[in-house]
């Protein structure tokens, strides 16, 4: 059997693309379907709940559309097994998704770094302030076209450029 493979879904409506991975089972959803397949893997009619939420991150995959992406990282203590939860979210001016918060209590923190980070609102958190950056920031540097501004000069340390760290030859 490969290590990767497509199996049908049950729900479509729920979970349009499930993949088996390594023990890791992932699903991609929509932005409205989120609150459903959260209220499903943390208390499912079946045997696997996934009682623990290890990892809420985020990437931007700018110029691409949808451009950004929320990946919810949950395990199942009882039986050991892996969910990883993607939501795929359109550039747009405001990018947002429902809090899992109420769920896992764990999201709080995390969900505000996302937002701190990237600028994703998540609808419904508790307490949606600043946890890494300064209140008066202005941006999300994980954005990709966030505005770096890093002004380097380079500089020899009496060597050419390409002989850094080497010792001249006359020195020797």
């Amino acid at each position: 059997m490969p290590l990767s493979c497509r199996r049908p879904s049950p729900a479509p409506a729920i979970e349009p693309r499930a993949d088996v991975d390594l023990h890791t089972t992932i699903l991609a959803c929509r932005r409205d379907e989120l609150p459903a397949v959260a209220q499903r893997a943390a208390r499912p009619a079946g045997a696997r709940p996934c009682d623990f939420l290890a990892e809420l991150t985020a990437a931007d995959y700018w110029p691409r559309e949808p451009r950004y992406e929320v990946v919810y990282l949950l395990w199942s203590r009882s039986k050991r097994h892996r969910l990883r939860v993607k939501v795929r979210l359109p550039d747009g001016d405001d990018p947002h998704v429902a809090t899992v918060s109420g769920i896992w209590p764990a999201a709080n923190w995390l969900e505000r770094e996302v937002w701190d980070l990237f600028g994703i609102a998540f609808d419904g958190h508790p307490d949606p302030r600043r946890l890494l950056m300064p209140e008066d920031w202005e941006g999300f540097p994980l954005r990709k076209d966030y505005p770096v501004q890093i002004r380097m000069t380079p500089h020899a340390t009496g060597a050419a450029a390409g002989d850094r760290g080497r010792v001249p030859r006359e020195r020797r």
